[in-house]
């Protein structure tokens, strides 16, 4: 493992170990590739309900 790279990683986190550094990118990683995959899915699905109605607070049916 590159530990200047480490060192960095741990600075920016703000985390107290490696461990602590590792496991936090690794659920920002997770998070991150779920937000491509709801990206990627955009404008793939019809939307149906009333706009305007939703607007105004009372859901879209």
């Amino acid at each position: 493992m590159d530990d200047a790279l480490m060192a960095e990683a741990q600075k920016a986190s703000g985390q107290k170990t490696k461990k602590q550094t590792v496991e936090q990118a690794l659920r920002l990683m997770i998070r991150l590739r779920g937000q491509q995959d709801v990206g990627a899915a955009f404008g793939k699905y019809r939307w149906r309900g009333n706009l305007a109605r939703s607007r105004k607070g009372q859901g879209a049916g």
